[in-house]
C-alpha cells in the first residue's frame, strides 16, 4: 500500500492493519522526482533533493511502522523511486501483491489537479482489486 505519512495514508493504513492484521502488509513510500525537477546529475539539485527525500523517507518509514506496533502486525516498508501510482502498480506486479489499500489522495489543491489522484490513476492501472479509503 502507498504511505506518505498524510492524512489519507494514515487512514487507508489503519484500514489495513484493522482488516487484514494477518496478511502480508507492505507500506511503499515512493520519492516522486517530478517534486524537485529530480535529475540524474551527479551533486545538482536532483541529488540534493533525492538525499533529502530520502532521509524523509525514513521518517515515513518509520510511521508506518510505528503505527503497525501499535496494532502488534508486522510490516515491510519499502522505498522506491518514480511515477508513484506507476511505481505501486509495478511494484505490485512484480512482488505478488494482491490487493492495494491506498488512501483517497495525499495531496491538495493545485498539485492535485495538476498531477490528478495517485488512488484513481492506481485502480485504473491494475486489474488487482484496490480499496480506496478517505
Amino acid at each position: 500500500m502507498p504511505f506518505d505519512d498524510s492524512r489519507q495514508a494514515r487512514s487507508a493504513l489503519d484500514h489495513a492493519l484493522a482488516e487484514y492484521p494477518d496478511d502480508e502488509i507492505t507500506a511503499i513510500h515512493v520519492l516522486d522526482p517530478a517534486e524537485w525537477g529530480y535529475d540524474s546529475a551527479e551533486g545538482g539539485l536532483g541529488k540534493r533533493w533525492h538525499d533529502e527525500a530520502i532521509e524523509k523517507s525514513e521518517a515515513v518509514e518509520g510511521a508506518a511502522t510505528e503505527m503497525a506496533d501499535e496494532r502488534g502486525v508486522d510490516i515491510t516498508t519499502v522505498v522506491e523511486d518514480g511515477v508513484p501510482s506507476e511505481t505501486v502498480v509495478e511494484y505490485a506486479d512484480e512482488h505478488d501483491i494482491d490487493h492495494i489499500v491506498v488512501g483517497s489522495h495525499g495531496r491538495s489543491g493545485a498539485t492535485r489537479l495538476l498531477l490528478g489522484s495517485v488512488a484513481e490513476a492506481i485502480a485504473r492501472n491494475t486489474s488487482l482489486p484496490v480499496t480506496i479509503v478517505g
